[in-house]
């Protein structure tokens, strides 16, 4: 069934594209074998040529091999964005290995949780993250490899790399089967499940993202800011796109808008992908200059749907436009992006990439799917969608249905094909018998001059079931009382849509990819109650 987006693809962009099955391994190999002297990666003012990183990755390769790994095993990798994850993440690749990526902000419970699920081999952090395995019992269980350069007690992955071992086993990767990842999620709405990725998963995304790109990136003449991290999706989909386009890739330990402006100026990235609340950062910090981003080709947005008001005022003040992308960790990042070329529609996340079929269905349901124009649950259906999750086969048969995974984001699609994103249906507010998306009222509160941030999500109410209570930042020199935000929602918004409730916050809880917490907000408000 032709479906209506594929009339407004740019002439150059296929509907279907062929995927080659092969390693994610491979185009490390590729980009060396044709850019051997080119840079690969600049971490922290230190360069990398793609001749000495793949160097590193074999030694690296090779020494766990001497150490008998084999392949299937799973290793975590605990690490904030720097060379070192680059070299593991190839390394264990280049084995058959599966990485599992673990945030290193973790905390003991977190990490029980998922060291026990995933049951990895091996574990890679800095010395500083050891005392969290200690605590919870796990040091002895696991052969853990630092990235520090000296470490006495423990094995570091610069002491791999020097014994110099050069035996590599011959691994044949059987690219739609085996596993290349487990990135755990759903941590803010429960118990966290491993999103099992195939080498073919991750490669068709990046491949459906590169073509949406085509004709704007030039290979080995680009520059990659690395700002999300890379033991989340979206920042593994930057890495390997820039090693595809053998770029070089500027990893960012921690976004901190002052120091990414000082990088920025300094190696003129010409390749940006931040979450929404970097915009803001950006927009709203004093120095920053309209020239600062005028060597970019590509600028998106990710993580979390951007606020209209914000992308407008970023592209007037920069003449650059942002191209807003959808995805989650189990369609392996971006499954619907505006495109380089082309139409775009202010307010939308653009159009399904290539291979992606995408509907809207009932929320009761999830079966009938729904006119145009009217809202329901976003299906994806694509060779990029994960396998299933890691040893929960419930949970997978949930989630995936008839090849359709069901994302629990709620949706609009309109008569051209364009993807709206109205919500959470686990966010989604009912009030005295009415749905209430909390992004409709984020959007007009947004659109006030003196908010930075906001976050609008339900609490419980008595009378009306739940009622709205909206989280606020104030930009710096601005003052608004409660008042005045619900009167700035009455004239736009439904009288039962209208906040009940403000609380004013100096910043609001983020996950690492700078996605704002809707659920720790109600949990810390459920919080308050009890101690009242």
């Amino acid at each position: 069934m032709k479906r209506p987006w594929q009339v407004n693809y740019p002439e150059s962009i296929p509907f279907e594209l062929n995927i080659p099955s092969c390693s994610i391994y491979h185009f490390l190999e590729r980009a060396t074998q044709d850019f051997p002297n080119n840079l690969a990666i600049i971490d922290q003012g230190e360069e990398v040529t793609y001749t000495e990183l793949n160097r590193k990755v074999d030694k690296f390769a090779a020494a766990l091999h001497h150490r008998g790994f084999k392949k299937g095993d799973r290793v975590g990798v605990m690490l904030f964005n720097c060379k070192e994850y680059i070299i593991a993440y190839f390394g264990i690749l280049r084995l058959g290995g599966i990485v599992v990526q673990l945030n290193p902000m973790y905390q003991q419970h977190e990490l029980t949780i998922i060291l026990r699920d995933a049951e990895p081999k091996w574990l890679i952090c800095e010395y500083n993250q050891i005392s969290k395995l200690e605590d919870i019992g796990y040091s002895s269980k696991l052969s853990i490899i630092t990235s520090d350069i000296n470490s006495t007690e423990y094995l570091s992955l610069y002491d791999l790399i020097e014994e110099e071992n050069s035996e590599l086993p011959v691994i044949q990767i059987n690219s739609r089967e085996d596993l290349a990842a487990l990135c755990y999620t759903g941590g803010t709405t429960g118990i966290p499940k491993g999103v099992m990725s195939t080498h073919f998963n991750i490669v068709a995304s990046f491949f459906h993202t590169c073509v949406t790109d085509q004709g704007v990136l030039e290979r080995s003449n680009e520059r990659y800011l690395g700002v999300f991290p890379m033991f989340h999706g979206a920042g593994m989909q930057m890495l390997i796109n820039a090693i595809y386009h053998a770029a070089i890739y500027i990893p960012i330990k921690h976004f901190r808008v002052e120091d990414a402006l000082h990088t920025i100026r300094k190696y003129r990235p010409t390749y940006l992908s931040i979450p929404p609340s970097a915009y803001i950062a950006l927009l709203n910090h004093p120095n920053f200059k309209d020239d600062d981003l005028s060597s970019l080709k590509v600028c998106r947005s990710g993580s979390a749907p951007i606020p209209l008001e914000v992308q407008e005022a970023f592209e007037q003040k920069t003449g650059i436009r942002i191209c807003e992308a959808y995805g989650l960790t189990e369609s392996n990042s971006v499954a619907v992006r505006t495109f380089m070329k082309g139409n775009r529609k202010l307010g939308s996340v653009g159009l399904p990439v290539p291979n992606m079929d995408l509907k809207i269905v009932d929320v009761e349901t999830g079966e009938e799917e729904m006119p145009v124009g009217e809202s329901g649950e976003i299906l994806l259906k694509s060779p990029q969608n994960m396998k299933g999750y890691w040893k929960n086969p419930e949970e997978t048969a949930r989630t995936i249905r008839d090849g359709w995974l069901h994302t629990g984001d709620i949706g609009v699609v309109d008569e051209d094909g364009f993807l709206y994103i109205v919500g959470r249906k686990k966010e989604m507010i009912i009030a005295g018998g009415y749905n209430i998306y909390p992004k409709e009222i984020d959007e007009v509160l947004y659109a006030h001059p003196a908010i930075a941030e906001v976050c609008v999500f339900g609490i419980p109410d008595v009378y009306r079931g739940e009622t709205v209570r909206a989280a606020v930042v104030l930009k710096e020199n601005h003052t608004l009382t409660e008042e005045e935000i619900i009167n700035w929602c009455r004239e736009r918004l439904a009288k039962y849509k209208v906040p009940r409730q403000v609380e004013f916050r100096e910043q609001l809880p983020k996950t690492t990819v700078g996605k704002i917490l809707r659920r720790t907000l109600l949990e810390e408000y459920n919080q308050q109650l009890k101690k009242v």
